[in-house]
């Protein structure tokens, strides 16, 4: 890693944002905070999660996997971190239903080398949607931006041929190391490669910056603390839940 990387890394660690590994365990979506508004049009997607869809409407378990980085989870806090309160709120907005969200940790892996092992978690957790959290890892090593492209590419072909639905995430915002990585190469790479092949993209970066420049969370705190954290991936998760709610296209009958 070189020392650019170095820093920016540190940078990230001192947000609180990088941590242990996530177990998933059941979180209360009561404990979040509601202090975090995200815009409509920041929780609905043109694209939909049809396999999700049908497994809710059969009550069938739902079953999620997160591919994800260091930024999945919150160090010393496991049911705090966005998977766990991911479920949570899911399992409150789908009562009838068997949902469990587990996490696949890749963490310092670019999005090349996390496709090789896509297949494999796949076939052995049979997940009924895939959230791929990605970018971050590339973006810190300056992959060639062509090259993060082909990698998605090939990753989410993979997946929708094992039959899963996918969503792609996008990295986290941070004003600290904003002017430190060159996101807006690999932003707009999820964005496209998402809309070839008509899945939802979960714009976290977007969603993260405006919680900044709106006041509801001083990212660019150099000791944010555990805290902050945990309101921030609390929020996440409950943005999450509506988005995987709204490209499922799931009304207030499957709901309750």
């Amino acid at each position: 890693m070189t020392s650019n990387s170095g820093a920016i890394l540190g940078l990230i660690l001192q947000a609180g944002i990088l941590a242990a590994v996530l177990d998933c365990a059941p979180a209360r979506a009561e404990d979040v905070a509601q202090t975090c508004d995200v815009s409509d049009d920041l929780l609905t997607s043109e694209s939909a999660l049809p396999k999700v869809t049908d497994a809710v409407k059969a009550g069938h378990p739902l079953d999620i996997l997160v591919v994800g980085s260091r930024s999945s989870t919150i160090a010393s806090s496991e049911t705090s971190a966005y998977p766990a309160r991911l479920q949570a709120m899911l399992k409150e907005k789908l009562p009838s239903i068997a949902v469990n969200v587990s996490l696949q940790l890749e963490a310092g892996k670019t999005a090349e080398e996390v496709d090789a092992g896509l297949v494999k978690l796949v076939a052995e957790k049979k997940p009924t949607l895939v959230i791929w959290q990605t970018g971050t890892v590339d973006a810190m090593r300056s992959i060639d931006p062509d090259d993060f492209r082909a990698a998605l590419d090939q990753g989410v072909t993979a997946l929708q041929n094992a039959g899963t639905d996918v969503m792609l995430m996008n990295l986290q915002y941070s004003p600290r190391t904003d002017t430190m990585i060159a996101a807006p190469p690999y932003l707009d790479n999820l964005r496209a490669v998402a809309q070839q092949h008509d899945i939802p993209l979960f714009d976290r970066f977007a969603i993260m910056r405006a919680w900044n420049d709106q006041g509801d969370f001083d990212l660019y705190s150099a000791s944010p603390g555990v805290e902050l954290a945990k309101r921030v991936h609390g929020c996440i998760g409950s943005a999450l839940s509506k988005f995987v709610i709204s490209a499922a296209r799931l009304g207030p009958a499957q709901q309750n």
